[in-house]
C-alpha cells in the first residue's frame, strides 16, 4: 500500500507541484489549503507524513502542528519561506522531523520525505535492548521478564511486545491501528479488537485497579497511552 502524504499549503501552485511530484514517486497524496480542512483530513484519512506550510491563513502552522501531535505521532516536515535560523530551531525543538525553506528543489523534498519515512519506520520497528523502566514497570528484554513496583509478573510474548511498544512511546497516544501494525505486523487474521483484548489482559497484570487504570489509559476515539508515573 502506498504511503499517504498530506500537504497543508494555501499556495495552490506549490501544493499542486508537490502533489504531482510525490504522486509520480508512488505516494498517495492529499491537499488541504487551510487549518480546518487539514484537521478534518488528518483525522479521516490518517496520513503517514504531513508536509506543513507554517504561513497559513486563519490558523497558524505552529498551532496546527500542536493539534496534530495531540492526536497522533505522525512525521511532519515544515515548509516555509522563513529561512532564519531561530525559526528552523524553533520548528525542530517543537518536534518537527525536518524543515524545508522556499524556494526548494522538488528532488530534495522527495529525498527528505523518504528519509523521514525511513526514520519513522525504524523508530516504530525498534526493539528494546537491555532493560527499560517507566512508571514503575521494568522490562528486561534479554530475560523476557517484567516487574511492576518490584513484583514479578508473567507476560505472554505478545503482552510483552505490546507493553514494550507503549512504554517506548510513553506519554504519546498510539492509535489502535498503529499498535496493531507495530506489534502484530501485517497479519490478516487480527483486527483492532485484538489490541483491546490484550490491553485488558495487561491491565489485570500491571494495574493496581484494572477498572481505573493509571498506567495504560484509554484516549476515547483514538487509542491508548502509557503514562510514565506512579
Amino acid at each position: 500500500m502506498a504511503e499517504r502524504i498530506l500537504i497543508v499549503e494555501d499556495e495552490a501552485s506549490v501544493a499542486e507541484g508537490v502533489a504531482y511530484t510525490l504522486g509520480q514517486e508512488g505516494f498517495e497524496v492529499a491537499i488541504a489549503a487551510d487549518g480546518k480542512a487539514a484537521l478534518e483530513k488528518f483525522e479521516s484519512w490518517r496520513p503517514d507524513l504531513v508536509i506543513l506550510d507554517l504561513m497559513l491563513p486563519r490558523v497558524s502552522g505552529w498551532d496546527l502542528f500542536a493539534a496534530f501531535r495531540k492526536t497522533r505521532e505522525v512525521p511532519v516536515i515544515m515548509l516555509t519561506a522563513r529561512a532564519e535560523e531561530p525559526d528552523r530551531v524553533a520548528g525542530l525543538e517543537m518536534g518537527a522531523d525536518d524543515y524545508v525553506t522556499k524556494p526548494f528543489s522538488m528532488r530534495e523534498l522527495v529525498a527528505r520525505v523518504r528519509a523521514v519515512l525511513r526514520r519513522s519506520a525504524a523508530d516504530d520497528a525498534e526493539e528494546i535492548e537491555g532493560t527499560m523502566t517507566k512508571g514503575g514497570v521494568v522490562l528486561d528484554a534479554e530475560k523476557h521478564e517484567a516487574t511492576v513496583s518490584g513484583r514479578p509478573v508473567e507476560l505472554s510474548p505478545k503482552e510483552f511486545d505490546l507493553l514494550a511498544y507503549l512504554m517506548r512511546h510513553a506519554g504519546r497516544v498510539r492509535p489502535r491501528q498503529e499498535i496493531l501494525a507495530a506489534v502484530w505486523g501485517e497479519s490478516e487474521y487480527v483486527d483492532e479488537r485484538t489490541v483491546d483484548v490484550h490491553v485488558r489482559w495487561l491491565r489485570k497484570k500491571i494495574e493496581a485497579d484494572p477498572g481505573n487504570p493509571q498506567r495504560i489509559v484509554t484516549v476515547r476515539g483514538v487509542g491508548y497511552k502509557f503514562v510514565d508515573g506512579e
